[in-house]
This record gives structure tokens, C-alpha cells and sequence, in this order.
């Protein structure tokens, strides 16, 4: 059986066999990817997990605007290489306007194009930035936020672990919960069940993480709502 975090991770390993059980613990949109026929019925060797991540693009920009009711401009980094992030970019664009931001995209590949594209960020006079989920920008975190602080951006990301690192907040599913469940999952096929028979499911656990630290730092005062609504306020 071959477990995987990721949804490239995912794709590789699809391609290599399609006889060995493959469970999913953290793949953004395994039906949009092609990993799985439907969420009902994954049919092939994949099940497991999904991260509902496009249901959730909303509500992130959402929280970025009650964050700061005047953001009228904010940028979004993505990586065109991902092959989830094209989706997400058209989710947004339709999103943005219904909450009055303008949004600019900005393509990022490897690391060395942080610099370039956070110059892209400043000449788009962006006010905030929505990044979204991908390993390179995990990878490489400290620098990106390192940026983002040197611009005195607010970010916002799906992850916990990157207000953990210093950025402002994150919402998204609870990570743990999600291994936890695949376990479920390795168990069952173990016992004999068939990765084709059992159905991909969804988060049911999600969090805000908030970097009160961070907030003062960009003199951003949290609306008391927000706090309030937070899973976790990091001070």
C-alpha cells in the first residue's frame, strides 16, 4: 500500500502502478486531478481524502476582507506548474468582484522567482496576499514570509503551519484529523476492502489560526469577531 501527502505525489504514484492500494490523506480536488472517477465511487486503486480546497477559496478571501474592510487590492501567488492551481485562479477571479477586490495574479515555480514576483505584488499596489496551497511555497516559507513582512503584507493560507511560521492567518481543514481518518482507510483495504469500493471523503474539522504577533507588527487590529471565531490566536 503506498500513502501520499500530496496531490503531484498522488499523480506519480497513479502512474506507476494500478494495482497497489493508494490512499490519499491531503489531495486538493482528486476528481478534478483525474485520481478518482467521483467522490461516491473512486473506482481504479486511489481513494482516501479530499482537502475541499475549492470550496473553501471563498472563504478565504472572505476573511482577508473582514480582516481589513478596506482592502480593495490584494495579489494571489500560484504555480502554473501545479495542477489544481488553474482552477483555483478561475474560482477567484469569479470571487473577487462579489467582495469588491481587485485581484492580480502572480506565477511562481521555484524560489528564485520570489524576488521578481513579489516586485509584480508591489507594482499591482496590492494590500494583502491570498497564497495558495502548494509545496514549493511550503518549502520555501520563511523566505516568502520574510518578503511579505519586508512589504508589509498580510498573507492568508490554508495551512496552519504558516502563521506558526509568522504569517497572518490561515483557514483550512485540521491536518491531524485528516491522517487520522487515512489510517481508517489503510485498515479497511488491509482487512480486504477495495480501494474502488470505498468513498473519498471530505474534511469535517477546520481552523483558524491567527498570528496576533503578526497583526501588530503590519499594525492590523483584529476585529474582535475574528478573534472570537479563531480556533487559535498565536501571541
Amino acid at each position: 500500500m503506498i500513502v501520499l501527502d500530496s496531490t503531484v505525489g498522488t499523480e506519480v504514484a497513479k502512474r506507476v502502478t494500478s494495482s497497489i492500494p493508494i490512499v490519499m490523506a491531503l489531495v486538493v480536488d482528486p476528481v478534478g486531478s483525474g485520481l478518482v472517477r467521483s467522490l461516491a465511487h473512486p473506482g481504479g486503486n486511489v481513494t482516501g481524502l479530499s482537502m475541499m480546497t475549492t470550496e473553501l477559496n471563498p472563504k478565504r478571501l472572505q476573511l482577508l476582507k473582514e480582516m481589513n474592510p478596506q482592502l480593495s487590492r490584494a495579489a494571489v501567488l500560484w504555480n502554473p506548474d501545479h495542477p489544481f492551481h488553474a482552477k483555483v485562479v478561475e474560482d477567484l477571479k469569479e470571487i473577487g468582484p462579489s467582495l469588491s477586490i481587485e485581484l492580480s495574479f502572480v506565477g511562481m515555480r521555484t524560489e528564485a522567482q520570489f524576488g521578481p514576483g513579489f516586485l509584480d505584488v508591489t507594482r499591482a499596489k496590492a494590500q494583502a496576499l491570498y497564497v495558495v496551497e502548494d509545496p514549493i511555497f511550503f518549502a520555501y516559507r520563511d523566505t516568502l514570509l520574510s518578503l511579505a513582512a519586508m512589504s508589509q503584507l498580510p498573507t492568508i493560507h490554508e495551512l496552519r503551519r504558516f502563521p506558526e511560521a509568522g504569517a497572518l492567518m490561515s483557514y483550512g481543514p485540521v491536518l491531524d484529523d485528516l491522517f487520522r481518518r487515512a489510517a481508517i482507510y489503510v485498515d479497511r483495504i488491509l482487512k480486504g476492502a477495495k480501494p474502488a469500493d470505498l468513498p473519498v471523503e471530505q474534511p469535517t474539522k477546520f481552523e483558524l489560526v491567527i498570528n496576533l504577533k503578526t497583526a501588530n507588527a503590519l499594525s492590523l487590529t483584529v476585529p474582535q469577531s475574528l478573534l472570537q471565531r479563531a480556533d487559535e490566536v498565536i501571541e
